[in-house]
Formats: structure tokens, sequence, C-alpha cells
């Protein structure tokens, strides 16, 4: 008579567990991830600093200006995201000297909605793209 090899105890584990997983329950509930205004400001901030020829952002404000000053630079600075019942952005850039602003401008653009799209599940609604400066790259 040949024994069946006894399972190890971790495997014992792991089936329970992927047993569990695969209990329905009656009172499930949906899901609900929400975004933050700060949270989609920081992705939209740090997906504008990748296209080139952005040499970085400018403050959109007072209180940006302000903690520029200070030394507290943020990947959010020079973004405004306001929601009602569409989703506004501004974004506030300064571009490098000699670069072509209209092609920049349409990168940011492209970028800026992939990112806030696939990144935090936002739909932007209207985004407008504000050169704020140019400098020397």
């Amino acid at each position: 008579m040949t024994a069946k090899p006894k399972a190890s105890k971790s495997s014992r584990i792991q089936k329970k567990i992927v047993d569990l997983g695969k209990k329905k329950t009656r009172n499930s509930k949906k899901d609900n991830v929400t975004v933050t205004d700060t949270a989609l400001a920081t992705i939209i901030g740090l997906a504008a600093h990748e296209v080139p020829g952005v040499v970085g952002m400018s403050p959109a404000g007072l209180r940006e200006g302000i903690k520029r000053i200070l030394g507290a630079s943020q990947s959010d600075e020079g973004v405004v995201v306001s929601r009602d019942e569409t989703v506004n952005v501004d974004i506030n850039v300064v571009v490098a000297y000699g670069v072509n602003i209209p092609a920049v401008a349409d990168s940011i653009k492209e970028r800026v909605y992939y990112a806030s799209e696939n990144y935090a599940g936002v739909k932007i609604d209207n985004l407008m793209i504000h050169i704020a400066g140019v400098s020397r790259g």
C-alpha cells in the first residue's frame, strides 16, 4: 500500500485562505475610492514636470509663493484643482527658452489627462495651462 504524502502545514493554510477568498457574502458593499484634490494636484504636478521643455512650476497664489520663499517646495505647486459638478484644473508652468510653447502645452495636456485618468481614475473636464514664464533651462 502506498500512503499519500501528508500536506504541509503551510499548504493547508494557503488552501484555507483561498477557500475563504471564494466565499461570497450576502451583504457585500461596493468599495468606494476617493482621490483628494491634493493627491490629484500632486499627480498632475509630477506629470507636468516630466514633459521636456518644462523648467518648473509657478506658484498659483500668495500662499504657494510664501511656501516657496520659505523653502517648502512641493510637487503640487502651481496646480489648482477645483470640483463642483466638473473637475477643473489650472496649471502654472515655466518653460525653457527656445522651446515650441504650443507643442510643450500639448505634451503637458496629454500627460496630465493620461496621469489623472490612469493613476487616479479621475476624468478632467476643463484643463487650463498657463505659461507663467520663460527661463533659461
